[in-house]
């Protein structure tokens, strides 16, 4: 996130304004920064929140937006005021904000990165005004009569519906106050709240954005209000399609190379598939990925939403099911056998999973309150797990890799375990990394650099054919009767904490066993790991019928061990001791 990434105040106010806070800028993410992101294993940099927002700062021509609209000081990143311009917190100059934000797009393309932003299409700001395009603002040829045209951009609010009526009302510490600017009509927001006075748990500063499809009666149906098909030319297409092609065509066009897409599945399957072509037609290596949640009720499928949104052609899909399942675990609900199940490894979406440990919407791994008090050493079985699972991108949040633990209240979310994307901050754990914007680990601590070389050799691993080419096969299934596989206090079966999988990839040849203990205070003693006779022959030729097999790990301990193939299916790889919060990815030769 822009705004965290290059500030150093270390001394913020709860609440603080921007000039007591201060704020990163565009030009904090300089060579140094880039080099060194590069050197970490880094590929693409999803730049968080550039969009304009809604916001308290005011500037010589943008004043600031109304209280009632914002939450925090520096406003919601989702809250999206322009869609053409840039957050002018971030520049330097900003006026100048535009060619600032260009300028690093040019950086990051020279230091061999790709740049990501966000593009938010369920809703906007309730103060939404493009400065840049003002004949694409939303909202302004619409009917609002009407709940539902399929050529309006947005809901409108009749005098039945829940709220008392006329004037909307918004909420605040003082109770619901009239918002003015809709005292003549109302306008759904953005988590579908049909109500005149939406509640303070509603994301009642954005409006609802409508794709030509009545969300309130369920997905959309052939028979009534179809939608367009791919190819479909954009002036047969519903307003809101057209002028979101030609803001992604915008950004395109800039030099972004793709695009992580905010609540996906509360947008018409038809569209994405419809867009997508377009926006693969303009670039073809242009890359999507789509924050996505199956079990949401507002999904606009009957089918599972993940699936669809890949067969609309996303590259990649969040995998909260198994960040969530990971979690729970460690936390003590479930168990590491669980993850099977959770990540679903026979699913086409299984290699389109982007998997995280950490991300804006999601605790901290180092957060006090969360993942058992464990501290930052329990993102390392944790990202161990997520990132080794499967062929699609992993996520490392920026923090994660020096332990960021977003302690204490920052202001509007209060102390909840996350870095707050409302106010302005910075990250206490990164400030000695970015070391006045030389970005070097000379300032950190060995706990901290330590940190960093794990996920370092972790990301190198990850980059491996294997990983990026290769199948995945479980081995928690076959080893619940094994007594060896990381029992304590007499559990039975075996796989409350101990996962482990291996990854082949048969063109290279090459093969791994990953093996992880979630336990965040305990040692696994003893432990063996049965490879069944299906695992073996499953592994590439260049490993089936050796009489050993040599297991070397990657991820800086220099252990290694050899096994006698034909013992593996019975007595299995004997690992010995595997510490608490730990984990080996080991390279079979």
């Amino acid at each position: 996130m822009v705004r965290h990434f290059g500030n150093t105040n270390e001394t913020p106010k709860v609440n603080g304004t921007l000039a007591e806070n201060g704020c990163g800028k565009f030009a904090d993410i300089n060579d140094a920064a880039l080099t060194s992101l590069r050197k970490l294993g880094i590929t693409h940099l999803w730049l968080t929140g550039i969009l304009e927002q809604a916001s308290s700062t005011a500037y010589p021509e943008r004043p600031a937006d109304s209280p009632l609209l914002l939450k925090g000081k520096a406003g919601s990143p989702y809250a999206i005021r322009d869609y053409f311009d840039v957050c002018p917190d971030y520049a330097t100059d900003p006026t100048k904000r535009l060619d600032e934000f260009k300028a690093l797009l040019k950086r990051i393309k020279k230091r061999g990165l790709k740049t990501i932003i966000d593009f938010v299409p369920n809703h906007v700001a309730r103060s939404y005004s493009s400065d840049i395009r003002p004949e694409l603002s939303f909202g302004r040829n619409d009917d609002t009569g009407k709940f539902f045209d399929p050529n309006n951009n947005f809901y409108y609010l009749g005098e039945l519906h829940p709220g008392g009526g006329a004037p909307l009302k918004l909420p605040s510490s003082h109770g619901p106050v009239p918002y003015e600017a809709e005292s003549e009509f109302g306008r759904v927001t953005g988590n579908n709240a049909i109500s005149w006075t939406p509640s303070i748990h509603d994301w009642y500063e954005t409006i609802k954005l409508n794709y030509g499809h009545d969300f309130t009666v369920g997905p959309p149906r052939d028979d009534l209000h179809p939608l367009p098909e791919p190819g479909t030319a954009p002036q047969d297409t519903p307003d809101t399609w057209r002028k979101m092609d030609a803001i992604l065509s915008y950004w395109q066009d800039m030099g972004v190379d793709g695009f992580r897409v905010d609540m996906a599945h509360m947008i018409p399957m038809a569209y994405w598939s419809w867009q997508i072509e377009r926006c693969t037609k303009r670039d073809a290596q242009v890359f999507f990925m789509a924050e996505a949640y199956d079990n949401d009720p507002a999904k606009l499928t009957e089918g599972n939403v993940l699936d669809e949104l890949i067969e609309c052609g996303f590259d990649a899909v969040y995998d909260d099911p198994t960040y969530s399942t990971i979690k729970s675990t460690v936390e003590g609900q479930h168990w590491a056998n669980d993850i099977d199940s959770a990540a679903n490894c026979f699913a086409d979406r299984f290699h389109h999973s982007l998997r995280y440990a950490e991300n804006h919407d999601e605790v901290r791994l180092a957060s006090k309150g969360n993942w058992a008090a464990s501290g930052m050493d329990i993102g390392k079985p944790v990202s161990a797990i997520l990132y080794g699972l499967g062929r699609g991108p992993i996520m490392l949040y920026s923090g994660q890799e020096t332990g960021e633990a977003a302690n204490g209240a920052e202001g509007f979310s209060g102390d909840d375990g996350r870095s707050s994307i409302f106010d302005y901050g910075c990250l206490p754990s990164l400030v000695p990394w970015v070391n006045q914007h030389r970005y070097n680990e000379s300032a950190l601590s060995a706990e901290q650099k330590d940190l960093r070389h794990f996920y370092a050799k972790l990301l190198k691993t990850c980059a491996e054919p294997a990983f990026t080419h290769g199948d995945f096969y479980g081995l928690n299934h076959a080893n619940q009767s094994n007594a060896h596989y990381g029992r304590i206090h007499g559990e039975e079966p075996s796989g409350h904490w101990l996962y482990s999988f291996m990854r082949r990839d048969e063109r290279s040849a090459q093969a791994f066993l990953v093996v992880a203990n979630l336990n965040p205070t305990e040692s696994l003693h003893g432990v063996s790991i049965q490879i069944p006779d299906d695992a073996l022959s499953w592994l590439s030729r260049k490993h089936q019928n050796k009489n050993s097999l040599t297991f070397v790990d990657t991820l800086g301990s220099q252990q290694k061990w050899k096994a006698v193939t034909k013992t593996l299916p019975s007595e299995g790889l004997l690992i010995g001791e595997l510490p608490a919060m730990s984990a080996l990815y080991l390279k079979i030769k």
